[in-house]
């Protein structure tokens, strides 16, 4: 006959239950903890050092305080811990570039104003501008001024008077060769100087175009008509709301908030930025 309980019944008791092993669990201020020992119930307020050895303290329901060393012993929601020294959080480390690639200067402040500004069409090439060169721009004291529309480029500038620290640098939308852009940019340049007024432009009707579309899962920009307005018509195409005026500028602020830095725009308008900011700060 097969004695399958062997010869030793008590060897390989069946039913015998093991100890759970003890958890190692940071003593986190706020963390509920009971000690085993003395059935002491609290929240933990800290960790000390008291006596060479490390303690935690609890805080029971009435405002009462006891220590206990740090270590095993401790009950936490029903299962076996041991308490260790809650590590902070590491400090963050203060980013090393800024958002157009350039480095980081920690603690700088914004620079007095130059004389010189950089012009730009509308608002939404103010605010793509500014969320990745304002970084660099502030501390280099240039201003990002509305010039609303290339058509008033000529009356701006007789205004403002460029001259030797007095420099304009504008950027253009669709700025290609026969465009109405075009022509502007050159008869400006010849009127002002080239020393005193810059014109570069990128090829987009729009700058919304200048960010890559890949950042809202496109594979490119939707072909908008011609005599269809270009934010309405990219809207419509993208399916999103384009009844009005804020409409659109939702529409921009959500395409705006997929730019994390300047790998999200196209060359073609880092670039001409970057030319921008050098010729206004030379």
């Amino acid at each position: 006959m097969n004695d399958r309980y062997g010869t030793d019944v008590l060897s390989s008791n069946p039913h015998q239950r093991t100890r759970p092993a003890a958890v190692e669990t940071p003593a986190t201020p706020g963390l509920v903890v009971e000690d085993v020992e003395t059935g002491w119930v609290g929240a933990v307020t800290g960790v000390e050092k008291s006596g060479g050895q490390h303690v935690v303290v609890l805080e029971d329901r009435r405002g009462r305080t006891r220590t206990f060393p740090l270590g095993a012993g401790f009950w936490v929601d029903g299962s076996p811990v041991r308490l260790v020294a809650d590590r902070p959080a590491p400090a963050k480390v203060a980013p090393t570039r800024t958002a157009s690639g350039s480095l980081a200067v920690a603690g700088a402040r914004a620079r007095v104003a130059r004389g010189s500004r950089i012009w730009v069409e509308g608002r939404h090439d103010a605010e793509l501008v500014e969320k990745v060169w304002g970084d660099d721009l502030r501390i280099e004291g240039v201003v990002v001024e509305l010039l609303d529309g290339v058509d008033n480029l000529d009356e701006r500038l007789t205004e403002f008077g460029p001259e030797s620290g007095r420099r304009v640098g504008v950027l253009v939308d669709h700025l290609v060769a026969g465009s109405k852009e075009s022509r502007v940019a050159a008869e400006v340049t010849r009127r002002f100087g080239a020393q005193n007024v810059l014109i570069v432009g990128h090829p987009y009707v729009d700058v919304w175009q200048a960010v890559k579309p890949a950042r809202l899962g496109l594979d490119a920009w939707p072909h908008v008509p011609r005599g269809t307005d270009i934010k309405v018509g990219t809207l419509t195409a993208l399916g999103w709301p384009a009844a009005d005026q804020a409409d659109i500028a939702r529409g921009w602020k959500r395409i705006l908030g997929t730019v994390r830095d300047y790998r999200d725009l196209e060359p073609s308008l880092l670039g001409r930025v970057e030319e921008l900011v050098d010729f206004v700060t030379a």
